[in-house]
């Protein structure tokens, strides 16, 4: 494993363990066993150090997107599983989760980032194109409609774990609401 991958994955391993403060570039080094300066040589700040971590998930991410895609099953399925991997992903990672969707200055990261995060939204629209062909989604610019479908998704998960969704006040649980709002979705025939 080169240098570079050794410091992503310590960086990983720290945001894991206590959220993305607890990543600094002396912590990063002390993990991997390098000298303080060692992450200088490979990442010119924290916050691109931070990046490279984001964009490996990203890359999980699309991942997660084509296997969905792989599977045997119909689109709308494919849809569902995908969700489904990516809410247990930010449930098994909610430290790394939170970089990837709501850190500003990772999120304004260019390169590397910004074509991984790309890659996988391109292939989530795939799946919410495949969705409306066979006509379980409307008929609405898919890049719209799949960023709404993640949004949707994205709030619903971040009230999850900031503790606002609780049971007898409307909204209580992120799949259940989630499955509800792609129902509602669905072309109606008149």
């Amino acid at each position: 494993m080169t240098t570079g991958k050794k410091l992503v994955s310590a960086a990983t391993a720290l945001v894991d363990a206590g959220g993305e403060q607890a990543v600094t570039l002396r912590a990063v080094a002390a993990a991997t066993g390098l000298s303080h300066n060692a992450p200088y040589k490979h990442f010119a700040s924290r916050d691109a150090l931070l990046a490279a971590v984001a964009a490996q998930d990203f890359r999980a991410f699309r991942g997660i997107f084509r296997d969905a895609q792989r599977a045997k099953q119909a689109p709308e399925g494919q849809l569902t599983a995908a969700l489904e991997d990516i809410i247990a992903f930010s449930e098994q990672h909610p430290g790394r989760y939170r970089l990837l969707l709501s850190n500003p200055i990772v999120a304004s990261q260019e390169g590397e980032l910004r074509d991984a995060a790309g890659d996988a939204f391109r292939t989530f629209t795939e799946i919410i194109d495949s969705c409306q062909t066979v006509g379980v989604l409307p008929a609405a610019p898919n890049e719209i409609l799949a960023g709404i479908v993640f949004a949707t998704m994205h709030g619903l998960i971040d009230a999850q774990s900031s503790g606002r969704l609780q049971a007898g006040h409307g909204v209580n649980d992120v799949r259940t609401t989630l499955q509800l709002f792609l129902r509602l979705l669905q072309p109606r025939e008149v």
